[in-house]
């Protein structure tokens, strides 16, 4: 894997190595509970839509501040696995510099270990998020 992990997202793959089967599961609803809320005067209408993913998900790249990117994702509650790879990408690369996300290998994922647990359909929707946000901040 090309690319290093900012601390926040490797603190979270290392989370994800630590357990095994059903856990890595356990975890990913853990983590879909947790994806923040989007801030007063951020509509979903405004946002941008990941076509790629199974479910609805939209997202939203403020770099006007480049050496604190802000990320926001919106995903119906209904789609706990959608809402947990958005909250990882969340809670890993919010606020950090636009460069430290770009340099994240696009397949970083795979180090979850979620493959056995979940459809290559939805993870190839967790590469697309990261994928767009990544399109953004070279625009």
């Amino acid at each position: 894997m090309s690319g290093t992990l900012p601390a926040p997202l490797a603190e979270i793959v290392d989370d994800f190595a630590a357990v095994e089967g059903q856990d890595k599961i356990t975890m990913l609803l853990e983590f879909s509970k947790e994806l923040p809320a989007l801030p007063a005067g951020l509509e979903q209408a405004a946002m941008e839509p990941v076509p790629e993913c199974q479910s609805p998900l939209f997202l939203s790249v403020d770099s006007s501040d480049r050496s604190a990117v802000r990320l926001y994702f919106s995903a119906p509650p209904e789609a706990p696995t959608t809402r947990g790879f958005a909250s990882i990408l969340a809670q890993g690369l919010d606020g950090l510099p636009a460069d430290d996300i770009l340099d994240v290998p696009d397949d970083f994922y795979t180090e979850l270990g979620l493959a056995a647990a979940v459809s290559p359909l939805r993870l190839r929707g967790m590469s697309a998020m990261l994928s767009r946000v990544k399109q953004h901040l070279r625009s």
